[in-house]
């Protein structure tokens, strides 16, 4: 009988990409999830899962951080962001499964290191659907307010911004998680129409802010300094985490290999370029002073531009289905992360069964989306937004570094992408990641440190156990 391996030994233990391929063609009880996503298909899951969130929803409270410079944050995450897609659009072209970058770890760095990738992309994306659902509230309540209505702050605002529950925010959830159960395929049709408005949405808003641009608006241009700058640019990292959701649908990809670099490396270029154009449009035709967090900063633009309140009531009403798209496409990557995690063995087998009718993990995707339903009513955004961009730049990190080793271990290895200026960019995404984690406040670090001492605790207490890797 041979005896158990020690904790060290069991930490470093790598899974190989072979391995990893192989169960993705199986599945999970011999049931593999469906292949009917094409590069059209992911590259609307890459976009909705990040579109929307950092304008509709961050802006206002980034605004105040770095004044008429907040376009500078945007381009120092959309950098940090574009770095590690790269990096991402490599590994995925090699390791097409529903892992993400905790199967890319897996394979490169040992059990350890993946579980913690994990448990940052449980806080990532879990936490993150939560964040833009409570943004959500603020854009419901101008829609109703056309009408003369209003949302009572005790059933708009969680108990830490003044209110009982976020009720929007967790309706929110509960529609998205009802539309992910019949299966991937006729939910990728609905995330597309959303994208589709919220990119309508967003070049309206610009058309309309440009006809009120003031340039003067811009001076001073960074009154906050260069922390300041800085500083937005580290919550505004959390508007471009929905990336490497894409990634997610490895196993759903009809040609992961082909086509999931090509819909990372599309999406982010997209989103940069679209993030930047609305907020200089949103500085031009608005001083930066006038931007709170407490309000839905572009409907406000497009509402004191045009004197036309209907014009809001189309904005906010296409605002809220942006926002659905993030949350529809987001709430899905984390219920493929968990499905894989199950898989091996890390977290309860619930997460990992695949229905026979519908080809999708339908408990794994009501479990999650009742307790992200249950966060959102009663967590306030800032704290959300802060602990998502610390996991998710945790997890970018680890994916650089990930490219690095395979590179280095498995140079033969068979990669539909490569990364361009090899080691140079993913070097740069880590140190870009490494930077804008160091801006963040001690508050969320100290939050970071409490939640990975509790995945600690549930991989010693079950996942080290349950392990299926040998």
């Amino acid at each position: 009988m041979s005896s158990a391996p020690s904790l060290g030994h069991q930490l470093l233990r790598r899974k190989p990409v072979d391995q990893l391929r192989a169960e993705a063609a199986q599945g999970v009880d011999g049931r593999p999830l469906r292949r009917t996503l094409g590069v059209w298909h992911l590259t609307m899951i890459s976009v909705g899962a990040t579109l929307g969130t950092g304008i509709l929803v961050v802006l206002g409270t980034a605004v105040p951080l770095a004044g008429p410079a907040v376009w500078i944050s945007f381009v120092l995450a959309g950098v940090a962001a574009l770095l590690s897609a790269l990096s991402y659009a490599e590994m995925a072209g090699a390791v097409p499964t529903s892992g993400s970058s905790y199967s890319y770890t897996y394979a490169t760095m040992g059990e350890g290191i993946a579980w913690v990738c994990g448990w940052c992309l449980v806080l990532e994306y879990a936490v993150s659907v939560a964040a833009v659902a409570v943004g959500a509230s603020e854009y419901v309540d101008e829609t109703l307010r056309v009408f003369g209505l209003h949302l009572p702050t005790a059933l708009s605002a969680p108990p830490g911004d003044g209110g009982v529950v976020n009720l929007p925010a967790a309706a929110l959830v509960v529609i998205a998680m009802l539309v992910l159960l019949p299966g991937v395929k006729e939910s990728a049709w609905v995330n597309t129409l959303m994208v589709l408005v919220k990119i309508a949405l967003l070049v309206f808003f610009v058309v309309v802010a440009f006809s009120a641009f003031r340039a003067g608006n811009f001076e001073p241009l960074a009154p906050m300094g260069a922390a300041g700058v800085s500083a937005a640019a580290s919550r505004l990292f959390f508007s471009y985490i929905g990336f490497d959701a894409a990634s997610t649908a490895g196993e759903e990809a009809k040609d992961p290999r082909r086509d999931l670099p090509r819909a990372i490396i599309g999406s982010i270029a997209l989103i940069t370029a679209l993030y930047i154009l609305v907020a200089v449009a949103a500085i031009g035709a608005r001083s930066w002073t006038s931007f709170s967090a407490d309000e839905a900063s572009l409907v406000r633009i497009v509402v004191d531009v045009t004197g036309q309140p209907v014009v809001a009531l189309v904005f906010s009403i296409g605002a809220v289905i942006a926002i659905a798209s993030v949350v529809l496409t987001v709430l899905y990557g984390q219920t493929r992360i968990l499905l894989t995690m199950a898989r091996d063995g890390l977290v309860p087998p619930v997460f990992g069964r695949v229905s026979r009718r519908t080809g999708t993990p339908v408990a794994n995707t009501l479990i999650v989306g009742v307790v992200v339903a249950v966060v959102s009513a009663l967590v306030p955004l800032g704290e959300l937004a802060d602990a998502t961009s610390i996991g998710t730049l945790v997890a970018f990190a680890l994916v650089n570094v990930s490219v690095i080793v395979l590179r280095r271990t498995q140079p033969d290895l068979e990669r539909s992408y490569r990364v361009p200026i090899f080691p140079v960019v993913p070097v740069l995404g880590v140190l870009f990641c490494v930077y804008l984690a160091v801006t963040l406040g001690a508050g969320t670090w100290t939050a970071f440190g409490i939640w990975m001492l509790v995945g600690a605790v549930l991989y010693l207490a079950y996942g080290r156990r349950h392990s299926t890797v040998a």
